[in-house]
């Protein structure tokens, strides 16, 4: 496996940091759909990483379509499909989501993907040495969506039984994980690779599957790792354990289109006289810093609460945590919190 030392480091992979990363950001079909709309308005949403790419983005296409339309940056914040700035798309034309792959198909919205350019082979030579055995499920994100196939080719030659499916409807791809839905990883085989990115899709397939090796081949940081959740369910634990005395519960209701859960937060809310339901778009620790809350249930988006958690005053769990910390469930029962379905 590759040392940590070489974590984060893009010298490896050919790509430089004073460069930025080559996307296909799809202008001629925005500029087609501006044109067969007659569109006057257009909204363009990034996800965080890719705001700072916008201005460049709307001048191409200020270059390409008639002086008379105008470009809207939306500046709300967006980290997935599911996060769409529906206040900006409702008063647009044309709206345009770039970086993530549709959750659900619309006339009024254009994905465009933004594959990754990154090769997935060289670091999929290094995670071959720790995948002994030769059924191998194969998983990934959006970004690489546009190899996945060829992936599945290079593995079959070298002798593996590759198993994929897409999972749910919650999901575009053949393949494809989000930060909350894991079920392309259900498939005949106790070892799984990730090609991707980042910890937190492994590590909440991890957990989802806990009877299974999840190798991580990260390409764009070089690396290969296997996703360990034990330091990850310490913390759940911890904060399960800290809300064990709660008497006052605050419920989120996250009233993003693609987060929100309402069965779920009803549901607690009737079962506990002193649950108090709390909507909101965007959950942040400032925000429920005034509520005088003992303790509070995210029925939203599940990274609010693994990445974010340790930020908040007061414990903040998933609706299966709440239902362990009540005395509903047993300790043992503690899992990742998924999303399925679309809106």
């Amino acid at each position: 496996m590759s040392q940590d030392a070489t974590e984060g480091d893009l010298r490896n992979t050919g790509m430089s940091l004073k460069h930025d990363r080559e996307w296909d950001y799809e202008l001629d079909r925005i500029v087609e759909a501006v044109e067969e709309r007659d569109a006057k308005r257009v909204g363009l949403q990034f996800p965080e990483g890719l705001k700072r790419r916008g201005p460049a983005v709307a001048d191409d296409l200020r270059e390409l379509c008639d002086d008379n339309v105008t470009f809207l940056l939306s500046g709300q914040p967006c980290y997935g499909a599911c996060d769409l700035d529906t206040y900006l798309m409702r008063r647009t034309d044309v709206f345009v989501h770039f970086g993530h792959s549709p959750m659900k198909e619309s006339d009024k919205i254009i994905y465009v993907p933004l594959f990754s350019n990154v090769d997935p082979f060289p670091i999929l030579e290094e995670a071959v040495e720790d995948l002994p055995e030769e059924d191998v499920g194969l998983v990934t994100t959006a970004q690489h969506m546009n190899r996945f196939g060829e992936m599945v080719e290079w593995l079959e030659d070298r002798d593996y039984n590759v198993h994929t499916r897409r999972g749910d409807e919650r999901l575009t791809y053949e393949g494809q994980v989000l930060g909350c839905n894991y079920a392309s990883a259900d498939i005949d085989a106790d070892q799984v690779l990730y090609v991707g990115g980042g910890k937190f899709h492994p590590l909440g397939l991890a957990m989802e599957h806990p009877e299974k090796k999840v190798l991580i081949a990260d390409p764009v940081n070089n690396v290969v790792t296997v996703a360990d959740t034990e330091k990850f369910m310490k913390q759940r634990y911890g904060a399960v354990h800290r809300a064990m005395d709660a008497q006052k519960w605050g419920v989120i209701f996250c009233t993003k289109i693609g987060q929100g859960r309402m069965e779920i937060a009803e549901e607690i809310i009737a079962d506990n006289d002193d649950a108090y339901l709390i909507t909101m778009d965007e959950v942040t620790p400032d925000r429920l810093r005034n509520f005088d809350m003992d303790a509070f249930v995210n029925t939203g988006c599940p990274r609010i609460t693994t990445d974010d958690g340790p930020q908040f005053h007061k414990p903040m769990l998933t609706p299966g945590e709440y239902r362990i910390a009540v005395g509903d469930k047993p300790l043992d029962s503690l899992e990742f919190d998924t999303f399925h379905g679309t809106w």
